[in-house]
């Protein structure tokens, strides 16, 4: 397409009004169906598996033609039909964005963000051809020094400037979130390909010197992951786009991006000394980062059946979120080893406590990853106080089973292959040639066909066990395979009511089995008094007048149920929560389950 020319499709956006958080969108379509144009705005957006119904913000909306005005009717919550028109048919409408977070809109004098499902209306039936938006400068004062940040293509805009960029299709345009704002920027190049860091939110001192190495490393790690001849990323450019708040976390992955959210805290700063430790917060945001560059091949390519193509009015279910969400997850942190970030120890550390939060809820037993993965719809995204004792997580018992199909798969061929080679032939077989032509998603049967295939032998009986079964990983047996040792720290002789207090000290979660839940208290419950001694808004201030007593000691609690004051008596239990670690038993030597096997082989 020349830059001369319109797409069929065209979109302008513009912030209209900061204080009220309105974003203004017209929407032209040069050939609308002769029977009436019909628009539909989708009910959820890839990667957060939850309806969340964006047309809600849709404020107000009308549609003209050759400059007059044409009938437009709601057809359901979702959808809007235009009458009968001669020529070119322009919508205009308001869109509502007032969330802060990676999966809607959010605008206000600070900055704007928004995903395309958020607000671009889809022409049915003309999706599949060019799509073009033209991003307006605001007119406001405090905008006049704001720039673009997307990984869309530009037709008439400099890079991180207002204008006009393109997408192939739908498909494309809704799959690049856009940020506007006075930013902070860093680029570096992995492998070749450009790629932008982008911070939003006031964050002092923020070193963008050292988050351009490491994640540079994370990426040029990643992209010879996948493709160890070539070195070549499957996207012309990719974008951070992080918005730094004072507390949030979570990112979502798009085939050229991801949009992220973290404590301004965790960043890393310029004010801190250079002393080679990373903290704990700033790991995180390197493991969130990692997770969703992973994600460019593991779901926006190599993608599960029931997502090719989306269905972005219902919901869409596939059992394969384990392998999704659960692979990437164990991926993630393992990367960051093999990137040179973190060392063996830090990488034990952060899967003991992938082991411990696994092991930690009774859900585990009643939910096996395969329904948590179809359920999530339901379930995982909808969970309340009562899912520890309920489900099971795809991401971190998903992670696990990667874990144990890695370990599995070296031992099963004698080190010659890993879990490496499965993500690596999935990439090869249906994600590289995904977009533009492929478009064709996994199986479950294909899943399980090209472990056996590379396993050499039938690996059903694990996928009956773990997968569609509820049994718990042999791992402290297959890690002690490969020299690692996994120990259970708990302290049986703690007393302990086996419950998670929230912020205002009420009851969060009270877990099956434990002490709270067999004395009769319930989550929501507001803890007063132990023994007639107050209970403050903290957790330490419980685990401190607990400290007193010793297990199998009865206690008398005093809790707000609603607006009633109740008595409960607990018989107090041992720490039932478990500790999980792990430790090389030889420390002198490395870990092989951290070795790719060629290396293992040349050893």
């Amino acid at each position: 397409m020349k830059k001369t020319e319109i797409a069929a499709i065209a979109y302008s956006i513009v912030a209209k009004d900061l204080a009220g958080h309105l974003f203004g969108v017209t929407l032209t379509v040069q050939h609308p169906a002769v029977e009436g144009q019909i628009f539909v705005l989708p009910a959820w957006i890839p990667g957060s598996y939850m309806i969340r119904e964006f047309a809600r913000n849709i404020v107000q909306i009308r549609a003209e033609a050759g400059g007059k005005a044409v009938a437009l009717i709601k057809l359901d919550k979702h959808s809007w039909q235009a009458g009968p028109c001669q020529g070119a048919l322009t919508l205009h409408y308001d869109v509502y964005a007032w969330d802060m977070s990676v999966r809607t809109a959010h605008l206000d004098q600070t900055h704007a963000f928004f995903n395309g499902t958020s607000v671009y209306l889809r022409v049915l039936g003309q999706e599949h051809g060019a799509h073009q938006v033209d991003i307006v400068r605001p007119p406001d004062a405090a905008c006049q020094s704001w720039r673009v940040a997307t990984a869309l293509p530009e037709l008439s805009a400099e890079r991180y400037g207002f204008g006009t960029y393109i997408a192939a299709d739908y498909d494309e345009l809704i799959d690049h979130p856009v940020e506007l704002g006075d930013f902070a920027l860093a680029s570096f190049n992995a492998h070749g390909t450009a790629h932008d860091i982008v911070v939003s939110g006031r964050v002092p001192h923020l070193d963008l010197g050292r988050l351009k190495r490491d994640l540079k490393a994370i990426c040029e790690t990643q992209i010879a992951f996948f493709e160890p001849k070539t070195r070549r990323a499957p996207m012309r450019r990719y974008v951070f786009l992080t918005q730094a708040v004072g507390d949030g976390y979570g990112g979502l992955e798009h085939r050229a991006s991801t949009a992220l959210i973290c404590n301004r805290a965790d960043l890393p700063s310029t004010a801190t000394p250079k002393n080679g430790i990373i903290s704990d917060g700033y790991l995180g945001f390197l493991g969130l980062c990692s997770h969703e560059y992973f994600h460019t091949w593991n779901v926006k390519r190599i993608k599960p059946a029931a997502f090719a193509p989306y269905d972005l009015q219902a919901e869409s279910y596939t059992p394969l979120l384990w392998l999704f969400e659960g692979f990437t997850s164990y991926y993630d942190d393992l990367m960051l080893v093999r990137a040179g970030i973190i060392e063996e120890a830090a990488y034990f550390k952060l899967l003991g406590k992938t082991v411990t939060s696994v092991l930690r809820g009774s859900g585990r037993s009643k939910q096996s990853v395969a329904d948590s993965s179809f359920d999530a719809w339901g379930k995982y995204y909808r969970q309340d106080e009562n899912a520890p004792n309920a489900i099971v997580s795809y991401y971190t018992k998903g992670s696990l089973i990667a874990l144990a199909l890695d370990l599995t798969l070296r031992a099963k061929t004698k080190g010659k292959k890993s879990l490496d080679d499965v993500m690596k032939s999935l990439w090869q077989r249906y994600g590289r040639d995904f977009y533009p032509d492929g478009r064709r998603g996994v199986t479950p049967a294909e899943v399980e066909a090209l472990f056996d295939e590379i396993a050499g032998v039938k690996m059903k009986p694990f996928f009956e066990r773990y997968v569609r079964g509820t049994d718990d990983l042999p791992l402290a047996k297959l890690l002690a395979s490969f020299g690692v040792a996994l120990a259970d720290g708990r302290k049986e002789n703690k007393p302990s009511l086996d419950v998670k207090i929230g912020r205002d000290g009420s009851l969060a979660q009270v877990h099956e089995g434990g002490a709270a839940h067999l004395a009769g208290l319930s989550a929501g419950d507001l803890l007063v008094a132990l023994d007639g001694l107050r209970i403050n808004a903290h957790p330490s201030n419980l685990d401190a007048l607990l400290g007193r007593y010793r297990v199998g000691d009865q206690v008398e609690l005093h809790v707000f149920r609603r607006d009633e004051l109740m008595t409960f008596v607990a018989t107090l239990q041992g720490e039932r929560a478990p500790e999980i670690s792990l430790s090389l038993n030889a420390p002198d030597k490395k870990a092989k389950l951290l070795e790719r096997p060629s290396a293992a082989q040349q050893a």
